[in-house]
């Protein structure tokens, strides 16, 4: 049996932004985002060592970047990305997931600012991110001092955009330790408005309206992210749609159970163990698109959040006793 809504999540979503496309504007998504952050300043951040704002390169130049220690041991490396739909997110509005991170893993958590839609297109994001994981390597001494043990991570748009770098670091022969893919975004051929495509992922019509993210949103976001909506078949926006997943990182991947993107997000880890790639899979039963940031509220959201996170330190450890 499903278990049910959440129903302290259930209290929240009322409360939360970006619902109604018709009416947003990238910078009044922006600013939705930033608000949400701000109405928790009361509440005092994950105390980590160090949270540090430096730079590192992008594919066009230098992009801002936040890096968070929480030890001066030699440790993991993870470079983040954040999420909101590749339109909106920024680094203070997943300040705290950045910070959890750092705590729950050991790692030096880097967390990278990539130029966003519609100033900058696709492929941009996605070149930005891999960029900045090639950066950060090239510089680890910088940051954990362990290049055998680097990882990406990212929820919503930087799971997907963590999704396709780990793709591109294989194709480059750069061998990442593990990969955190949080509620992914992982199939945009049609740009979730192709009722064929649509009906590929069942979730896109269960979960269509009433838990937070929409389907009506992820269309609005993917209209500002792609140019040219045949570009929605590009591995590097649809890691799904990737002809071969043999060799990258291990994975873990976390889906919400009410969220539109919860079977392509089952689906891509279905693919990555069809490759042979480690896969580790949480459903987030319960819960919808965007827990990971609920924790400080809901036990629920707080203890799948922790369960993804501690597989994936295991998996960066793993690397370092191989």
């Amino acid at each position: 049996m499903i278990p049910p809504l959440d129903p302290v999540v259930a209290q929240i979503i009322p409360l939360l932004p970006l619902r109604d496309p018709t009416s947003m504007t990238p910078q009044s998504a922006r600013d939705a985002l930033r608000a949400l952050a701000a109405a928790r300043a009361a509440v005092p951040p994950p105390p980590v060592t160090s949270a540090e704002d430096i730079k590192v390169k992008g594919a066009a130049g230098f992009l801002a970047a936040r890096a968070y220690r929480n030890s001066s041991d030699k440790s993991p490396t993870v470079v983040f990305f954040h999420g909101g739909g590749w339109v909106a997110g920024d680094l203070e509005t997943h300040d705290r997931q950045a910070r959890w991170l750092a705590i729950e893993t050991g790692a030096v958590v880097v967390s990278v600012d990539y130029r966003r839609p519609p100033e900058v297109r696709f492929p941009g994001a996605f070149e930005d991110a891999f960029a900045a994981v090639k950066d950060v390597i090239a510089r680890i001494a910088e940051f954990g001092g362990d290049a055998a043990r680097v990882g990406v991570a990212g929820d919503s748009a930087g799971g997907n955009l963590a999704a396709t770098t780990a793709i591109a670091c294989r194709d480059a022969g750069i061998k990442l330790a593990a990969q955190l893919l949080v509620y992914p975004v992982t199939d945009v051929a049609g740009n979730f408005a192709d009722a064929r495509e649509n009906a590929r992922f069942p979730s896109r019509a269960e979960n269509a309206d009433g838990y937070f993210l929409t389907r009506a949103t992820m269309e609005w976001f993917c209209g500002h992210y792609l140019e040219d909506g045949a570009h929605g078949s590009d591995w590097r926006v649809s890691p799904l749609r990737a002809k071969n997943l043999a060799g990258v990182a291990p994975a873990v991947v976390c889906t919400a159970w009410f969220d539109p993107l919860r079977d392509e997000g089952k689906g891509y880890a279905d693919s990555l163990a069809a490759a042979g790639v480690p896969t580790r899979y949480y459903d987030g039963l319960g819960l919808i698109h965007g827990y990971f940031g609920l924790g400080e509220t809901s036990e629920t959201a707080r203890r799948e959040a922790q369960r993804a996170r501690a597989e994936f330190k295991a998996l960066l450890e793993r690397n370092a006793a191989t």
